[in-house]
């Protein structure tokens, strides 16, 4: 029987760009009111044009604006917000936030601090999953005191070995050692860039798996005791331990698999004392083995895809878990249908070793059509800043199959144009079109494996017609639509008598020339 508490009139969402867009579309979906809050520079940003009030909390800088608790609470408080949504990344996983909300007297759309607490810190949470018996990668469950001590753990369990933050995340603090030569110094500079980046220097030390695939559970926990797993998603394609291409389900996991990992997940979710939606992630060997890695406390970058296999809708869910409601289904009523693949569009050139590309979006031509979802914060005519995460959109491509799903996602990949900065499309077109990646071989070590551009251009003629796509589509645009350009371009596209473009006009050159970089 359905429990329905008094839903919320109004939530904040203490974030920006397309999460922030996604949640507020959650929040009418369900008649509720969405504030936004904004920095200097997001002043234009397409959340603060979507959300119903949007309130200006400070310069740039995440640490005086999106990071700063006291002027978030201050909006809540001002705006009569009755809930937070706090998106992912910024302060979504900050205990002391959560419970400053409490304090407030405004929910929280997440798990608790203290569920918060347990997980937050690597170690901690390796102990808890010791004492319930979950699989966790061998290694020392401690902060390591001593190089010796170091010394004495990765001779006991074998190189190579991983040494990582205990409060870490991203990457940061992460050391591979390869031999025990190498150890001293890794230990150092984890300790070093631990510091810097978490204000905590503890380093812990585990067994290697070489080239594993990582994959991940979502589940779901209400405030009732009730907990489902919604499947696995596959997130082995990473660059510098950051995902960039996400699928579910997983081409490995059989239905048994699935049935023993989201089992241990929902494990770790009480163990944990956890509401709310939350990630349980795994680390899997080539004997399909798999080990706790950690629990991300917070809503994923790439939910859509489970959305999209389950037919659940997350952000609500996570909107009536928070308002006291009780789950509206059980675990039998879980089934996975389909296949969904994700990719996320970054502001960087993937083959200027990634490097940032802000400015000014001049031309926007969004894919569309059938099995495609685009999760976006951006739109033509906004500039991109400088000093957040460089994520501009999520493409997913849903099928009936896994071989459906690649080929719509190329065929929107194609349609998808971009102008005036530099993204990764290119990035996910070889990815898409890679041997190996049609049939399933993938582990986090992949895109390090995956050739250049320009050995994939020199042995693909299917390539260049691709990207001929959005320069045909922007030429067509020019003669058909000029009001569609940008600003500047237009003016430029010109003649002196402003009747008709010109043949070699400076907008379409760009357009040529980004599309066929």
């Amino acid at each position: 029987m359905l429990q329905v508490k008094k839903m919320f009139k109004k939530i904040l969402i203490a974030n920006r760009g397309e999460i922030a867009v996604r949640v507020i579309r959650a929040c009418h979906e369900m008649g509720i009111a969405a504030v936004a809050v904004y920095s200097d520079v997001d002043r234009g940003a397409l959340h603060v044009r979507k959300a119903d009030e949007a309130y200006p909390i400070g310069p740039a800088a995440a640490a005086e604006s999106y990071l700063n608790i006291q002027k978030i609470l201050d909006v809540a408080a001002r705006s009569e917000a009755d809930a937070i949504h706090p998106g992912y990344g910024f302060l979504s996983e900050n205990a002391k936030f959560a419970r400053a909300c409490v304090e407030a007297g405004v929910k929280f759309v997440g798990p608790t601090a203290a569920a918060m607490d347990a997980m937050g810190s690597k170690t901690r949470a390796r102990q808890a999953m010791e004492r319930v018996g979950v699989p966790t990668v061998p290694g020392a469950s401690h902060g390591l005191e001593s190089l010796e001590q170091a010394e004495e753990v990765a001779a006991r369990i074998g190189y190579p070995v991983m040494l990582k933050a205990a409060a870490g995340g991203g990457g940061k603090g992460m050391r591979l050692v390869l031999a025990p030569q190498d150890l001293k110094s890794a230990l150092e500079s984890a300790r070093s860039e631990a510091e810097r980046s978490f204000g905590d220097s503890e380093v812990y030390i585990e067994k290697a798996i070489v080239d594993p695939r990582h994959i991940e559970m979502q589940i779901l926990a209400d405030e009732h005791g009730n907990t489902v797993y919604l499947g696995e998603r596959e997130c082995s394609l990473q660059r510098r331990h950051q995902k960039v291409l996400e699928e579910a389900p997983s081409p490995i996991v059989d239905p048994e698999m699935r049935k023993q990992m989201g089992e241990v997940a929902v494990r770790v979710a009480q163990a944990a004392g956890y509401t709310n939606a939350g990630t349980v992630e795994f680390l899997v060997d080539h004997q399909k083995k798999f080990y706790f890695l950690e629990m991300n406390t917070r809503l994923q970058v790439e939910h859509p895809v489970t959305e999209l296999v389950t037919g659940f809708d997350l952000v609500h869910l996570q909107i009536r878990i928070a308002a006291g409601e009780t789950l509206p289904f059980t675990q039998n009523d879980v089934a996975i249908r389909g296949h969904a693949i994700e990719c996320r569009i970054y502001a960087e050139d993937p083959d200027n070793n990634y490097f940032p590309s802000p400015g000014k979006i001049t031309l926007l031509l969004s894919p569309s059509g059938p099995g495609i979802r685009r999760d976006s914060g951006m739109y033509e005519g906004w500039t991109v800043p400088m000093d957040y995460d460089p994520l501009l959109a999520k493409l997913i491509g849903y099928g009936t199959d896994r071989e459906q799903a690649i080929a719509r996602l190329t065929r929107a990949l194609n349609e998808y144009f971009v102008g005036g900065i530099k993204t990764n499309i290119s990035l996910f077109r070889r990815i898409l079109s890679d041997a190996d990646f049609r049939a399933a071989k993938i582990d986090t070590g992949f895109l390090d494996r995956l050739p250049s551009q320009k050995q994939h251009e020199a042995h693909t003629d299917g390539d260049a017609k691709a990207t001929e796509v959005p320069a045909i589509a922007a030429g067509i645009f020019s003669v058909l639509d000029p009001s569609g350009a940008g600003v500047t371009e237009r003016t430029a596209g010109f003649s002196s008598s402003n009747t008709k473009p010109t043949d070699d006009s400076r907008w379409k050159r760009a357009a040529r020339r980004e599309a066929l970089r």
